[in-house]
């Protein structure tokens, strides 16, 4: 019995210490480049920390192995040992995989694996893989394998040197044996619960830093898969923060007042309408919002036309910002509504309407639209005619995520000249030139803040130019005076790589241009993000917007005007002289300003417990 309790005690220690090596792998990898500024003892803090998981991880990998260990003590069976070394196979696959993935993929999501990346990988794996160099590409597979073999021969050899064979003895010495098997049990399930507390672990265990970026050390990937995993479903039980009744009537004073026409902004009732959807554009590169002078464009054509200067992105990756923008439903941390294809058609959306009240709609996009089921979602929005990555010829097909954006753009411009049609057009153009790995046919001489990143900047100022183009052409073509044309990026930007404040990095410009315009060269300071977009160009053409219950015109003087946004492990609100950011995982207030913050705490957790109720009912 004693090898019993050695073999078992060991194997969890053992596993404990294989995530403890993983955690120093990974501080090593990104020591440079995140951990430099730390002290030694602040990354052994974080070690600390991260214990809680890694126990908690440990307990749940060691239960079976612990009751095949049981069935030996009744039985004599070979066989049960086989299938316990084949079982250490699949967690050394498991935990390398992981490992492997969590370090490769940090440095482009910054934060710890969980089920996003895995989502956009198995929607569309060529796509997923655009930004990794095939060098990284077989480095990680390398590791990969060594890793699954060194993980597996170390579970093996240890646990090899305790036999555990079939009891003898009594009746007295088996109950005996039974007692200590339950006990040892209990303690794995205490250490997968995190003990004895009302709270079930969770990732605010690991949250002990001011410093975001210990939090991530101290993060065990697998857990933090696992536990992303599990939280897929049951939507209503996500983000319980107030009473339900408290949650509504909080909600219900964020919401719009009053269907309000707007008619002031635009000089006709139909005017054809372009939604340019710029890949990772952010406020950071616009020197008319504090910028750097790369998008100098796009930055013209604002100071032409319409710019708001308090403007936020609701997600920080495309599939949860396409839904923000054309359906006012704001994005979820830890999910995709595009995920939930029979959730994602019932939405409202700005195409669906405007095809109702007499439009033509089109969408344009040079990539793979069936990445994170984009298709499904844009074809049940009422897009009929839809322009993809296999639509262009493959010359035309250059970049790792299809066309380029000035072939993508020259596409929308043909087929503008072809167009034969009365009805007034709604063309959407999603680009994607200025996305990891940032190759582009061109080259621009920056002066850039970040030397280092110069490569993301002309990658940028390339996109910049083609929608510079795509401007100039509609002006020359005769189209301009009967155009609306709006450009907003699709989610939080991509230049700066690293900016650590969540509030700036959500900042993004929204711009209207166009000769369908009222007014001209005027700048907006309302606040508001993605969401609006729908209630405010509805209102605009004195179309009821009353089915987007997230959307508020921001030009409306009755409706409240705030800025909510989400990311994996935050959430923000802003208004025009307070904001709030709150840690999700840690479940604290990471940043703040302004007097009125904890009625902003109420009103970001009413508002994303009622976006998880819809999600539930969709």
């Amino acid at each position: 019995m004693l090898k019993f309790i050695y073999r078992y005690t060991f194997l969890y220690i053992t596993l404990i210490a294989i995530f403890i090596l993983q955690r120093i792998g990974f501080v090593c990898c990104y020591y440079s480049s995140s951990f430099g500024d730390v002290s030694f003892g602040e990354i052994l803090s974080a070690m600390y920390a991260g214990l809680s998981l890694d126990a908690s991880m440990s307990g749940y990998l060691a239960v079976l192995p612990m009751l095949l260990g049981a069935v030996r003590l009744g039985v004599k069976n070979k066989s049960v040992e086989i299938v316990e070394k084949v079982y250490y196979g699949i967690v050394a696959f498991i935990i390398s995989l992981v490992t492997v993935l969590d370090i490769a993929l940090y440095s482009y999501w910054g934060f710890r694996l969980d089920m996003t990346p895995l989502f956009y990988f198995f929607s569309s794996p060529s796509s997923a893989m655009a930004s990794a160099t095939i060098g990284e590409t077989i480095l990680s597979l390398a590791i990969f394998a060594i890793l699954t073999f060194s993980v597996w021969k170390f579970l093996t050899v240890i646990t090899s040197k305790f036999t555990v064979t079939q009891l003898t003895g009594g009746v007295k010495r088996k109950i005996g044996a039974a007692a200590i098997v339950l006990l040892m049990c209990g303690l794995l399930f205490l250490s997968i619960r995190g003990g004895v507390t009302v709270s079930t672990m969770n990732l605010s265990r690991a949250y002990f830093s001011q410093n975001q970026k210990l939090n991530h050390v101290a993060i065990n990937p697998q857990f933090s898969l696992m536990y992303s995993a599990t939280h897929q479903s049951n939507f209503k039980e996500q983000y319980r923060f107030l009473d339900e009744k408290e949650a509504s009537t909080v909600f219900t004073g964020m919401q719009d007042k009053t269907f309000e026409l707007n008619d002031s902004l635009l000089n006709m009732q139909r005017p054809d309408i372009y939604l340019i959807i710029a890949e990772s554009f952010s406020s950071q590169i616009m020197p008319s919002l504090g910028g750097e002078d790369i998008a100098i464009r796009l930055d013209s054509i604002a100071n032409e036309g319409v710019l708001f200067t308090n403007f936020y992105a609701n997600s920080f990756r495309t599939d949860r910002a396409i839904p923000a923008i054309l359906s006012g439903f704001p994005s979820q941390p830890n999910t995709s509504i595009m995920k939930y294809v029979e959730k994602a058609e019932h939405l409202p959306s700005l195409p669906k309407t405007l095809k109702a009240n007499g439009y033509d709609v089109s969408y344009y996009y040079g990539g793979d639209i069936n990445f994170t089921n984009m298709l499904a979602y844009l074809v049940s929005q009422g897009f009929e005619h839809i322009v993809k990555d296999k639509d262009f010829t493959v010359s035309e097909r250059k970049s790792k995520w299809g066309a380029h954006d000035d072939v993508l753009f020259g596409r929308v411009f043909d087929e503008l000249k072809q167009y034969s049609g009365t009805t007034p057009q709604f063309r959407v153009i999603q680009t994607s030139s200025s996305h990891e790995p940032f190759e582009v046919p061109y080259k621009k001489k920056l002066k850039v803040k970040y030397p280092d990143q110069e490569n993301r900047a002309n990658a940028f100022a390339y996109a910049d130019s083609c929608i510079g183009d795509f401007v100039d052409k509609l002006k020359a073509s005769g189209k301009w005076n009967n155009s609306l044309v709006i450009i907003t990026p699709d989610h939080y930007g991509a230049y700066p790589k690293s900016l650590d404040n969540v509030l700036e990095r959500h900042r993004i410009p929204l711009v209207l241009a166009g000769g369908a315009l009222q007014k001209t060269g005027v700048k907006i300071s309302t606040v508001g993000c993605q969401t609006d977009i729908v209630a405010t160009v509805l209102s605009a053409l004195g179309i009821s917007s009353d089915d987007f219950k997230y959307s508020k015109n921001i030009f409306s003087h009755t409706s409240p005007h705030f800025a909510f946004f989400t990311e994996p492990e935050y959430m923000g609100i802003v208004k025009d002289s307070a904001y709030i950011v709150y840690n999700l995982d840690a479940s604290r207030i990471d940043g703040k300003s302004g007097d009125d913050t904890d009625i902003l705490e109420k009103q970001a957790k009413a508002y994303l417990q009622t976006v998880y109720n819809d999600l539930e009912d969709l």
